[in-house]
């Protein structure tokens, strides 16, 4: 599960235990059943049929969705996602809807001028408007168009759905990397800013712990041959188990996300729930929502592998202020993001919406 897929599974199952059915629809290249039972809600999987720009296309889905609205008493979008836009419209949708906008679209500027349009009439046409952030809403330009019946509900996390790991597990992982590194959890993107963290690594000594895969996880590899460095440890994909021991054991965690398509950060809130100081980029969205800077952990300019590497010295060189920052960094997730907030916020906005259809 990516990002956006743990937070739809937060937001239904946490829906279900308020006695609110859950229908989700997805798409999968895969050779799997129709229908599903996830975590107590019904995961209904359409096949994909085209990809473009990064944007999955299916045609079975147009009467599958068609068939779940007309049960449905709301319905729940998460942008961006230009395929689904199309299929509100084609399918004339009638019911209360809210969108979830996780991001605005950054990267495919040329196709984006043909999308601009249905986009519009798609964000003009929902309900409501959910941004995860008040920073996010701030600064995108697209959300100030619709600032009117733009909500602001913070990504939640439910800590006791986490496993916990084994001793012996943590004792391997010891092992293996030391007692003190940091740690970067995430997809392999191209916005991940992990290039900036392998420069700013260069002349330090200290581990950096890098898990995760992705389309750019070679060139990345590349670069750490090429600059010869023996510090940066690529875990790959790792269990869920194998990630929170991980978590638990790392010094810092260190985010260097360069790009507003980071609008949130995942994991970075991971690292705050597990009492992790923490090093961001300040790009204008969420991740400087949960990493308030001298507070949690620090905040550095995007793309500055000088600042990031004086940033990492700091926290490696201050180990009681270090310290502090997670400390408080655990108390801002108890604070404002729990899977039990963020749930409450979407049921009252459901029943809000149901209520008034």
């Amino acid at each position: 599960m990516g990002g956006i897929e743990q937070v739809i599974d937060q937001v239904a199952r946490g829906a279900v235990e308020h006695g609110i059915k859950t229908d989700v629809l997805s798409l999968t290249h895969l050779q799997v059943p129709r229908t599903v039972e996830v975590n107590g809600y019904l995961v209904h999987r359409a096949k994909i049929n085209i990809e473009v720009a990064s944007t999955s296309m299916s045609l079975s889905s147009f009467l599958r969705f068609a068939q779940l609205a007309k049960e449905a008493d709301v319905i729940h979008y998460h942008y961006p996602w230009p395929f689904m836009d199309l299929v509100h419209f084609v399918t004339r949708v009638k019911k209360p809807t809210l969108v979830t906008y996780h991001s605005d679209i950054i990267r495919q500027k040329h196709l984006f001028k043909l999308y601009r349009p249905l986009k519009k009439k798609f964000l003009s046409s929902v309900d409501r408007i959910v941004a995860t952030s008040p920073n996010y809403k701030a600064t995108s330009k697209v959300l100030e168009n619709y600032a009117d019946k733009v909500n602001i509900i913070p990504i939640g996390l439910n800590k006791s759905t986490y496993p916990k790991p084994e001793l012996s597990r943590m004792q391997s992982w010891r092992e293996k990397l030391g007692e003190k590194f940091f740690l970067f959890v995430g997809v392999l993107r191209y916005y991940k800013g992990l290039h900036i963290l392998i420069e700013a690594a260069k002349g330090v000594d200290y581990p950096i712990v890098i898990v995760g895969a992705g389309p750019i996880e070679n060139e990345l590899k590349e670069q750490v041959a090429r600059l010869g460095l023996k510090n940066i440890y690529f875990l790959g994909k790792v269990s869920d188990e194998d990630k929170v021991a991980l978590l638990t054991l790392c010094y810092g965690v260190v985010f260097p996300s360069h790009l507003r398509s980071e609008a949130f950060g995942i994991s970075l809130l991971e690292g705050a729930m597990y009492g992790k100081p923490m090093i961001s980029s300040e790009i204008g969205t969420g991740t400087t929502f949960i990493n308030i800077d001298g507070e949690t952990g620090l905040a550095v300019p995007p793309g500055d592998p000088q600042a990031l590497r004086k940033a990492m010295q700091y926290l490696w060189n201050n180990p009681e202020i270090a310290g502090e920052m997670g400390i408080r960094a655990e108390e801002r997730y108890w604070q404002y993001f729990t899977a039990d907030q963020m749930v409450d916020a979407y049921v009252h906005l459901y029943k809000e919406l149901a209520s008034t259809h």
